[in-house]
């Protein structure tokens, strides 16, 4: 347990009104700290989230608040809604151990489980495909706040010198030979985004990792949470988001028709379009890739890929520059 921030989440829980019978429990670690907060007294759950040091200012966590309000004010969709402490604050500041100062956003805790990732995941990706329709309409019609600040994830930010998730040259398991290939794959996948452009028929204010795990289903009501990637990309970008750590599956060619079906229902795709997946696909994973270099320290996903992960993108790479991947 990260028990350097369980002292940061009960100093969080001071600043709002839960009883001193309220209890927190390790729920993630991944690019941020997630405790579950159970008040015995009240009957009232919630769910803390301690955001990573150095990843988001206060200012891009309270635009990510900002756009989930109005998603949810609009009936697109519907995220957790964010709790506001004592003095109204729904960002507020902690001093870890260290030191260092660090945010946390404390939510309404939802009941529901995430649709299975076993068995038949066509259903589940035909929702998803839908579901991100209707979070991109909204994205692309809204207009947010003069103050609104969310980060661009397009190749720059993701595959360049300082890539935000991790440079892939840093992953695990990368010799000469492996690093040689990914190269070409990164030359080709910066090349042909170039050519795909972002005009605004394809890329804005997305989710940027709208995958099952990030859906709960309670009855007939289906909610979208950890919108802590949201951003501006690629719309397409989505789908690769939602085959993250799957994208050698045999069944891609089959979820990638369902989530289509999905999307199409909603908004129109044109083929320049999707034949841009597989060079999304790539480029998440390559991103992916980095990932994993520079959090196996610390996040169990990340740790449970290892280098193993790098020899699948290599297999990938092979695939895609040859026109086999996805074709």
């Amino acid at each position: 347990m990260r028990t350097d921030l369980d002292a940061v989440a009960t100093a969080a829980l001071e600043k709002y009104d839960f009883s001193e019978k309220a209890t927190i429990t390790l729920v993630n670690v991944s690019e941020n700290v997630t405790y579950r907060v159970d008040d015995r007294r009240t009957g009232r759950s919630a769910a803390l989230r301690i955001h990573r040091p150095d990843y988001h200012s206060k200012a891009a966590i309270e635009s990510e608040l900002c756009w989930m309000d109005a998603l949810h004010e609009d009936g697109a969709v519907a995220p957790p809604r964010p709790l506001a402490a004592r003095d109204g604050a729904r960002v507020v500041t902690i001093a870890d151990e260290r030191g260092q100062e660090r945010y946390v956003v404390v939510f309404e805790w939802l009941s529901g489980r995430a649709p299975s990732a076993e068995g038949d995941l066509v259903p589940g990706f035909r929702v998803l495909g839908s579901i991100a329709a209707k979070v991109h309409d909204h994205g692309s019609s809204w207009r947010p706040p003069a103050s609104f600040d969310r980060y661009t994830c397009d190749y720059d930010t993701a595959l360049g010198p300082k890539a935000m998730w991790g440079r892939w040259q840093e992953g695990l398991g990368i010799g000469p030979s492996e690093r040689d290939l990914l190269a070409r794959l990164d030359a080709e996948i910066g090349e042909r985004l170039a050519e795909y452009g972002t005009g605004r028929d394809r890329f804005g204010l997305a989710h940027n990792d709208l995958r099952l795990a990030n859906l709960l289903v309670n009855g007939d009501r289906i909610h979208v949470i950890d919108f802590d990637d949201c951003g501006y990309s690629w719309y397409l970008y989505d789908f690769a988001t939602s085959v993250s750590f799957i994208e050698d599956d045999p069944r891609l060619p089959e979820l990638k028709s369902a989530w289509l079906d999905g999307y199409t229902s909603r908004r129109a795709l044109s083929a320049e379009d999707i034949a841009m997946i597989p060079t999304l696909v790539m480029f998440r994973r390559l991103l992916l890739v980095g990932w994993v270099g520079s959090h196996h320290e610390y996040a169990a996903e990340a740790a449970g890929l290892g280098a193993g992960f790098t020899v699948g993108t290599c297999d990938l790479a092979e695939a895609y520059l040859a026109g086999e991947y996805l074709a």
